[in-house]
């Protein structure tokens, strides 16, 4: 990871725009593991805040701006105009096409949303905020906006110095996060290609391509502190994150407090986070970045002048609603607590969820509609962050992110065991999702005991996720919940339809198909299966019409979900995370299927599908060009970030079925080879 050591005087820092902030993220709050309000309905704030965001992070501004009594204005891209924030709001303004160039990236169509509404405030993106700031600031008149240059400045920006400093390097988006923009360099060839990609991203992203290039610290910790100041010198440290769960420097499970940290180390990262804050005026929640090595020496990484995704957990151990006390901070108020009121009370984790098929690279993007959306809000000490409802699209042109999945507990152990829970119950339809991968990090051994750094999920994964891995207990579980589903769908049918067997039947002799083979399966109508001789109780709710079942396995409390089953016994089955696919069939429909010939999967190896739905950006090769193993053939972006994609072996270009601009599905056809 990038990193800065941390200098006494820090300075290497330079001073913030003096104007009052607003600078907010976030989501609509479901949540049962609340945090308090101190807010005073005496204590006058705004009258409207124009939020210039969108999904997950606009409405959870737009919750506690209702909380408070400030009316909200949403802006929307015509693509968004049904969209959960849009419904949120008091007041909506449409501002452009789906491109967030064009719409919330629209420097022009903001400020004549602003206007036109007489907002006092707003929330707003960093980059557009270093626009108005530039040249508008008279326009903008009594409304609110903050901008911290440390990280356009912190770092080196020309390639000349990446030999002074040596490689692995990191190059990176300098109004960038959430890892777009962003890539690792190891040797010169890297390094262009990194800048290519990085400014591209960038752009599309932020509408800025200016790139940061900074030395790269392998294997440490990040671990990031959560600041609060005031226009009135006060400035407060709320303890930290630990975001080290990282895939393709994009955080996806954080925690807080950190396993990892003691109480004075804890105070020397906040002592000095709170020191940077009040060196450059800084005045609203911020989050001070850092890399920790093994010797829990902490390095300077960055800080992001914004309330972070992953903030929810920060307010469950505080008690604090951030964005009420940015609001505050914004109106010009002191802060409402000292240094010694802020506590850790508990443990919280989140899991952040996204449309992303995790055995690809540990998340390519997934768009589609949500055919079926429930968050597992019937459990205590949950609380889901989102800005999607049953019905929405997820799309190409934005974050694929569902939601932001918090669980609290007194202890760590309950939070996480709360967490599995959660993750068991989500049910989520009509897009690829990275649950599987989320519940297999939360109950990793090395993740239990708290050994993680950056490079988790390489070290666990070399050869990629694959999902859970069944031993031969949970396999048999497996199989006698399939094999109980069936008959228990089987006899619903009878019921349905009328039954025309003569004598009612106690007993079936089953055969359930795994990848691993054929498995002889007995279940009886009591509730009892033998699995390979092994036996296995199941009983539970059998509820056909939930989208969740839940089980008691052979004592042990399961939830697992029938994603689908058709009438020829396939059923694809949740389990533990994973989706498997079951086919259950009767003795004698499994010796006819004996006499199936098998379908001849594809040659991978001659053809490039692309692995995910996006805009193809670049084709490199053309019919009759030779291609050389590794060799880049075509680069698609999807939701901000650009995929290159390499040819697999060495051979002739035979035809291109792509060109620059298309849109393209998963699994389309790109190029064969001969």
């Amino acid at each position: 990871m990038a990193a800065h050591r941390v200098s006494p005087s820090l300075n290497r820092l330079l001073f913030a725009v003096k104007y009052a902030s607003f600078q907010s993220g976030g989501c609509a709050v479901h949540c049962n593991a609340q945090y308090s309000t101190v807010h005073s309905p005496s204590e006058k704030t705004f009258d409207k805040i124009l939020i210039a965001n969108r999904g997950e992070i606009a409405c959870r501004v737009m919750k506690t701006c209702h909380k408070m009594g400030i009316q909200t204005v949403a802006v929307h891209s015509d693509v968004d105009s049904s969209a959960v924030h849009v419904k949120m709001a008091d007041e909506a303004v449409c501002v452009g096409p789906a491109p967030t160039s064009k719409s919330y990236l629209n420097m022009d169509a903001i400020m004549d949303a602003i206007r036109a509404t007489g907002a006092q405030a707003v929330s707003i993106y960093m980059a557009l905020v270093t626009l108005c700031d530039c040249g508008r600031r008279h326009a903008i008149h009594s409304v609110y906006l903050i901008h911290m240059f440390i990280k356009t400045r912190v770092g080196y920006r020309t390639l000349a110095f990446v030999l002074l400093l040596g490689y692995p390097v990191m190059i990176k988006a300098s109004a960038g996060g959430g890892g777009k923009g962003m890539r690792i360099a190891w040797n010169a060839e890297e390094t262009r290609e990194g800048f290519r990609f990085s400014s591209q991203e960038a752009a599309s992203s932020f509408g800025d391509d200016r790139l940061l290039i900074e030395k790269f610290i392998d294997n440490p910790r990040h671990i990031e502190i959560q600041v609060l100041a005031d226009k009135h010198g006060n400035a407060l440290w709320l303890n930290e994150r630990e975001c080290s769960i990282q895939r393709r420097n994009q955080k996806v499970v954080e925690e807080a407090p950190s396993t990892f940290l003691d109480p004075v180390t804890r105070r020397a990262m906040g002592e000095q986070a709170v020191q940077l804050a009040k060196a450059v005026q800084y005045s609203s929640a911020g989050t001070v970045e850092f890399l920790v090595d093994s010797k829990k020496n902490f390095y300077f990484l960055e800080m992001n002048t914004r309330l972070q995704v992953e903030h929810p957990i920060t307010e469950c151990i505080t008690g604090l609603d951030l964005v009420e006390q940015m609001i505050r901070v914004a109106k010009g108020y002191q802060l409402q607590h000292k240094q010694e009121d802020i506590p850790i009370n508990g443990w919280a984790i989140e899991s952040r969820v996204y449309a992303e098929d995790p055995y690809k690279s540990f998340g390519l993007p997934s768009i589609g509609r949500l055919s079926k959306y429930q968050e597992p809000l019937n459990l205590s000490n949950v609380r889901v962050d989102s800005g999607i409802q049953e019905g929405s699209d997820i799309s190409i042109y934005y974050d694929p992110m569902i939601s932001k999945l918090v669980t609290y507990g007194a202890t760590r152990a309950e939070a996480l065991a709360r967490m599995e829970d959660a993750l068991d119950n989500y049910v989520i339809r009509g897009v690829t999702h990275n649950i599987p991968l989320l519940r297999e990090i939360i109950t990793h051994p090395r993740f239990i005991s708290g050994d993680i750094s950056t490079n988790f999920l390489p070290e666990v994964y070399p050869d990629g996720f694959k999902g859970h891995q069944l031993d031969l207990d949970t396999r048999r579980e497996l199989l006698a919940s399939a094999a109980a589903l069936y008959i228990t769908a089987q006899l619903r049918s009878q019921k349905v339809l009328g039954d025309l067997s003569p004598v009612e039947c106690s007993r079936w002799e089953l055969y359930v198909q795994l990848e691993d083979g054929s498995h002889s399966v007995e279940v009886t109508k009591s509730g009892n299966v033998e699995v390979d001789g092994g036996k296995v109780e199941v009983s539970g709710q059998w509820n056909l019409a939930s989208p969740l079942l839940p089980l008691t396995i052979n004592g042990t409390h399961r939830t697992l979900q029938c994603l689908s089953r058709d009438a020829s016994g396939r059923i694809l089955l949740q389990y533990l995370g994973t989706s498997f696919k079951v086919r259950v069939l009767s003795k004698l429909a499994a010796e006819f299927n004996s006499y199936m010939p098998e379908k001849v999967p594809e040659d991978t190896s001659s053809i490039l599908r692309s692995p995910m739905p996006g805009t193809v950006v670049a084709v490199s090769v053309k019919p009759g060009d030779p291609v050389a193993e590794g060799q880049e053939i075509c680069v698609i972006e999807a939701m901000k970030m650009q995929n290159s994609l390499t040819a697999v072996k060495q051979a002739k270009v035979k035809s291109v079925h792509c060109k620059p601009g298309e849109t393209v599905g998963e699994g389309d056809l790109l190029v064969e080879l001969e």
